[in-house]
């Protein structure tokens, strides 16, 4: 068996090993892209080099302006430019249109090998047109016709919106050349214009849902591009990959003019950090979720810096800013309105934590649900009333069959179970999907079955394999929370707790007040790896073991109770009657 009583220092990431790194003053004149995103940039080298039979390559990342400038960056630091210049020059004299070689960056189509993001872009933004007015024609170049000789770095939803543009533009770098048309079929272009050369590379950049609408659009081009991604995390095995990360902070902080972190902020922003990554062992490198934090945190320091007083202070405004609805939810189980206990104990009754998503809120928070399984003599039907009523999920419904293959398996039955039994979640209404519940749904039955009461003020969350054993689930952070935040409103016991997966623990960056309720002793948390581990901590008896007081003994005799043949049943009921007489 394994239960563990966290520490407080459990909780929370390791910062305290690193506090030289902290001290120490950083350089900023350069984002060190290539140190923490070797991969995209060895990619970007490649693509400068031709080594794939197309000029084309596709990112995995963000597609936000953002990204696209960091990408762009690195392409340019990589991109050879062009020795000399490169295009032409469109003479128009009248209704004569000539085109003679670039001699000078003056010249209307002339190029030097441009490297240039877009986020979005529109027909005549990416190729040019033609205009007329009073008679007079003129030119105007595209972004195609800049980058020539250079690097195009666009998002992948301005090709997958606009098919017709992607295609014009595949066949632009398939050929090589650009032709003037016309973008209306009725009306041709008043002047014949001569065909621009062309050479330029392309950079598609989305996220896995878009490439893999690309890859089924252009499957054969997807193949001969040259793939990278934007790497979301660092992760960090040494002192190396602090400092590394801290270069990063500081230099995002020097490109954009945002205030750093001083010395004492690291703990509170690495924090914030392992909240945002879910692992105290990854630290993101999105800069869009790090400029966020300084640029929020900027109006509280006058300062080129800031500090962990300011930073916390700008958090708690923050979460107290969108935290509205998590209150709302709170004040329900506090009035009563959604029913969990925090003491006391019930039959076939516990608490399971769950993660509450609404659309177009910024915050997930969690709050506990109370899961019951009521048992009646049956035939061994397992009744998931969520999958009844159509609010339960496939992965849920998973979860329900894996837990009841574990219960048999354990009981070692030659028949089926002699019992039938229901399991729901109370007052839930909407879909519930996941497996995150499994643990505490099998605990559920377990006590249903035994007879046997489950400590109310314990809280547990995790799912199960067919052999007991406890897997990681999400959301482990804002689950712990908001079954502390009940317990903290209706005063504590010293008893109060939360069970969760071994597994889980370097998921944990909680809050400070949970840390010093930890500290304090009047409220636990316990990690676990296996269901046998969970059920003494919740009804105070073993599942298996020496002796008789054991959960599956008592499990056992009520089913040995339930299969034992009853006389009444051998007569039918009007025949009863001369039973008793012969008794008497």
């Amino acid at each position: 068996m394994t239960t563990n009583r966290l520490d407080w220092r459990a909780l929370v990431p390791d910062t305290e090993s690193y506090q030289e790194i902290f001290a120490q003053p950083y350089d900023t004149d350069s984002a060190p892209l290539s140190a923490v995103q070797p991969r995209l940039v060895y990619g970007i080298e490649q693509l400068n080099l031709s080594v794939s039979s197309v000029d084309l390559m596709l990112i995995k990342a963000p597609e936000e302006q953002e990204y696209l400038d960091l990408i762009a960056a690195a392409v340019e630091a990589s991109h050879d430019e062009a020795e000399e210049i490169i295009g032409g020059h469109y003479l128009i004299e009248g209704n004569r249109v000539t085109l003679s070689p670039a001699g000078n960056a003056d010249d209307n189509f002339a190029s030097s090998g441009e490297v240039i993001a877009a986020d979005w872009v529109e027909p005549e933004q990416l190729f040019g047109c033609v205009r007329q007015f009073a008679g007079e024609v003129s030119l105007e170049p595209g972004l195609i016709h800049r980058v020539n000789g250079g690097v195009l770095v666009l998002s992948m939803r301005s090709v997958l919106a606009q098919p017709l543009l992607w295609l014009r533009l595949k066949q632009i770098m398939t050929q090589g050349r650009f032709d003037w048309i016309s973008p209306d079929e009725t009306r041709p272009l008043p002047v014949k214009i001569p065909s621009l050369a062309l050479d330029f590379k392309l950079v598609l950049v989305g996220e896995r849902d878009s490439l893999a609408d690309f890859q089924e659009m252009e499957m054969d081009l997807a193949a001969a591009a040259i793939y990278s991604e934007f790497e979301d995390n660092l992760q960090i095995a040494s002192a190396d990959e602090m400092a590394l990360w801290c270069q990063w902070i500081y230099a995002i902080a020097a490109e954009k003019s945002l205030p750093a972190p001083a010395a004492d902020a690291w703990q509170p922003l690495i924090r914030e950090a392992v909240r945002y990554t879910g692992d105290q062992e990854m630290l993101p490198l999105c800069p869009s979720w790090i400029s966020r934090q300084l640029r929020e945190v900027a109006p509280f320091t006058e300062a080129d810096s800031f500090n962990a007083e300011q930073l916390q202070q700008m958090l708690e405004q923050r979460e107290w800013r969108e935290g509205f609805l998590a209150e709302r939810m709170q004040d329900e189980i506090l009035m009563e309105q959604i029913l969990i206990e925090t003491e006391g104990e019930m039959i076939g009754q516990i608490n399971a934590l769950s993660v509450i998503e609404f659309p177009g809120h910024p915050r997930a928070f969690g709050e506990p649900s109370r899961i019951s399984c009521v048992v009646h003599v049956g035939d061994g039907e397992f009744t998931d009333v969520e999958r009844k009523a159509e609010l339960g999920g496939n992965i849920h419904a998973k979860g329900m069959m894996i837990m009841q293959a574990f219960l048999m398996s354990e009981l070692q039955l030659d028949q089926q179970i002699p019992f039938s039994a229901s399991l729901t979640f109370e007052q839930s209404y909407s879909e519930v999907d996941g497996d995150s519940a499994s643990m505490a749904e099998l605990c559920a039955l377990i006590s249903a079955l035994a007879n046997v009461p489950i400590y109310q003020h314990i809280a547990i969350t995790g799912s199960v394999d067919q052999f007991g054993r406890v897997q990681p689930v999400g959301g482990l952070n804002e689950k712990v929370e908001g079954f502390f935040r009940i317990c903290q409103q209706r005063e504590f016991s010293g008893a109060q707790g939360v069970i969760i997966p071994l597994a889980n623990v370097r998921h944990l960056s909680l809050h400070k007040d949970v840390l010093e309720a930890v500290e304090q002793n009047k409220f636990s948390i316990w990690a676990i790896d296996d269901v046998a581990d969970a059920l003494p901590l919740l009804t105070n008896l073993p599942w298996d073991g020496e002796g008789q007081n054991t959960l599956m003994r008592a499990v056992q005799e009520r089913i040995a109770q339930a299969s034992a043949p009853d006389v009444r049943q051998r007569f039918p009921w009007p025949l009863r009657w001369l039973n008793w007489f012969n008794h008497n």
